[in-house]
Parts: structure tokens; C-alpha cells; sequence
């Protein structure tokens, strides 16, 4: 089955988007977290939502869930690692599994366009987004895995189970212990270097790591890597006023647009991707 479109990314702009096609009964799936937004659960006080006086985060992300909920739209916990043009529509990456879509609506905040020097180079050749897509790759091996949340770890404790040796660079603080192979490491990788396996992974504090693979098990990858071919501006995607990108059939809204970051300004974006879904697939 081909969904009409694919949302990617459950903050405001997401639940925007998602609440808007609902209403015109378009087929989608809607991928990302569950939880919805952890900056918006963190935020103490926000001030400049209408409806909301001095809401407390947790308070907004509660209504947007309640609403969510009482539509009965469904969120595919994920994260999409690769979107690939298929000519009249695209086929996403979700770890072992696959989606097709005709349109694709990206809201993916601001996370997407970190990256460390050296590492876009060698993704497909030692870098990998995916444990259980590439990880049987490296049984027997030593591999390094950089984690942005403690979700994740799950994935961690897959790749201990195939590799010899696993170097597990957190970036959050409280990292579980894994497993008697993994080493946690306190320092902050920096770089990637070396033209062939394995590679050395550089580190703050002036050392570094040797390992035939590297993971990135982030909360979003960088926007390159992501969709190749999608123009940018000053690291963030590149849009029209009706949140169109520069390739046919794929919007954006959010934060990933440029600021301001607000969530006002993300949930209006996310509605007028919507419409503009709507009529890119009666156009086409």
C-alpha cells in the first residue's frame, strides 16, 4: 500500500499536519515518538500560545495527545533513517522496515543538521543510522556507537550481542550498563578519520577510539543524509509560502524551516503543509 502522504517528526508541526489531513481523510502514517514533543514537556511556561494562559509544557503536549487521541490518529514509533525518491512517490526507511508514500511532510526540528566532521563521507561504508539494519555486518568486530537518548539502549545491547567490542559514547548523563563488552566512554566524539576500516573516532578530551563501525543512534540525522538533493539555507530546509521544498512532493514545517523557533509559528506551518499536501495529490 502507498499512503497518501508521510509525516515525519510528532511536534506541534507534526500534530498540525496530522490533524489537518485527518479532517480531509487522507491516508497517511505519521512516524516519530509517541511522547510527542520533549522540548515542549520541558518548557516551565509558555506564554504566547493562544487559549493557553502561562501553560505549563506538559499541560499543551496533554491537550495536543488528548486531541490526537480523540481522532483516533495512530503514531508509528520510529525514526525514519533514509527517504528515497522512487519518481512518483518515495519509499522510507524505517530500521528493517519500509513505507511508501506520494507526498512526504517533514517536521523535523532543529536536531537534524548536526552532524561531526567525517561522518557524511562514510555513511554506507562504516557509518551506519540503523543497529538492526547494518549490524549483523559487524559480528565478531569492534564498533562505536554515539546515543542521544537513553531510548535507544536497547539498540545498544543488540549490537553488544553481535559485536566482539562496543564503544558507548552517551550524551546524556545516568548511561544504563549495557553489557561486559560495552565501554562506556565520558568524552564527546569529535570527528571521524581514516580512508578505510577501521576508522578512528576522535575525542574531546584528546583521545580516540579505533572501531570498524560507527552508529548514531540520534533523535533525528542530518538533512543530507536524510534526503539527498533537499536544498537548504543556513542549515535549515529551504521552503516556499506554501512550505513546498525544492523536490517535488516533499514539504517541511517547524522549527526545520528557520525561526522563529515557536510553537505557533510550527503549528501554523504544519497546517498549510497539510493543504498543500492536499493539493499536490489532486494534482497529481
Amino acid at each position: 500500500m502507498i499512503y497518501d502522504a508521510a509525516i515525519i517528526g510528532t511536534g506541534p508541526a507534526g500534530v498540525s499536519a496530522a490533524l489537518n489531513l485527518k479532517i480531509h481523510n487522507k491516508n497517511f502514517i505519521w512516524i516519530g515518538s509517541k511522547n510527542l514533543s520533549d522540548k515542549i514537556t520541558k518548557a516551565e511556561r509558555i506564554a504566547n500560545y493562544p487559549g493557553f494562559i502561562n501553560a505549563a509544557g506538559a499541560e499543551l503536549n496533554a491537550a495536543f495527545r488528548a486531541q490526537i487521541d480523540a481522532m483516533g490518529i495512530e503514531i508509528t514509533e520510529g525514526m525514519v533513517n533514509a527517504v528515497y525518491d522512487m519518481g512518483d512517490h518515495y519509499a522510507l526507511n524505517l530500521g528493517a522496515d519500509f513505507c511508501e508514500a506520494k507526498a512526504v511532510v517533514l517536521t523535523t526540528g532543529i536536531a537534524m543538521k548536526n552532524t561531526l566532521p567525517g561522518e557524511a563521507e562514510r555513511v554506507g561504508r562504516g557509518v551506519s543510522y540503523c543497529a538492526t539494519c547494518d549490524g549483523a555486518l559487524y559480528k565478531g568486530k569492534t564498533v562505536a556507537v554515539v546515543s542521544t537518548n537513553v531510548r535507544f539502549e536497547h539498540e545498544v545491547k543488540y549490537l553488544a550481542e553481535l559485536a566482539a567490542k562496543v564503544y558507548f559514547l552517551p550524551s546524556y548523563k545516568d548511561a544504563g550498563t549495557i553489557a561486559e563488552n560495552v565501554e562506556t566512554v565520558a568524552a564527546r566524539p569529535t570527528g571521524i578519520e581514516g580512508e578505510k576500516k577501521p576508522f578512528t573516532v576522535t575525542l574531546s578530551d584528546g583521545g580516540s577510539l579505533t572501531a570498524d563501525g560507527i552508529f548514531f543512534l540520534r533523535d533525528s540525522i542530518s538533512l543530507s543524509t536524510l534526503l539527498p538533493g533537499l536544498a537548504t539555507e543556513d542549515g535549515h530546509i529551504a521552503v516556499d509560502r506554501g512550505m513546498a521544498t525544492n523536490l517535488k512532493g516533499v514539504f517541511a514545517a517547524g522549527d526545520c524551516t528557520g525561526r522563529p523557533y515557536q510553537y505557533t509559528k510550527a503549528v501554523g506551518e504544519g497546517n498549510v503543509a497539510a493543504h498543500a499536501v492536499i493539493a499536490y495529490l489532486s494534482e497529481h
